[in-house]
């Protein structure tokens, strides 16, 4: 089934800034994200933590899905949802490639 790119356009990808970050007790590979989406926080439950370290990611832009409904994972609510690149091992977080405002569209 194709998407039409009115289907697209309904899809917030905003620019985030991590502002917070630590593994999810218990869990192998999630991490609990804080994003700042342009002043107003959101809670992002990661399977990232097999390819980034916590710590690594703090004060880093990524891009993130903004209007999805919240789902559970874990026991914990994800807000957003963060962008990545994956080819089997192999996992990359999309961000820009340049500075800009947390809150950004990405267009």
């Amino acid at each position: 089934m194709s998407a039409t790119y009115e289907d697209f356009t309904k899809i917030d990808i905003r620019v985030g800034k991590v502002v917070s970050a630590e593994p999810v007790p218990g869990a192998k590979k999630l991490l609990k994200l804080m994003i700042d989406i342009g002043g107003q926080s959101k809670q992002c439950i990661a399977g990232i933590g097999l390819n980034y370290a916590a710590d690594d990611l703090l004060n880093k832009s990524v891009a993130v899905v903004t209007n999805l409904a919240p789902k559970k994972l874990f026991g914990l609510e994800s807000e957003v949802m963060l962008l990545a690149a994956v080819e089997g091992d192999i996992l990359s977080l999309l961000k820009p490639d340049k500075e800009i405002a947390a809150g950004a569209k990405v267009a």
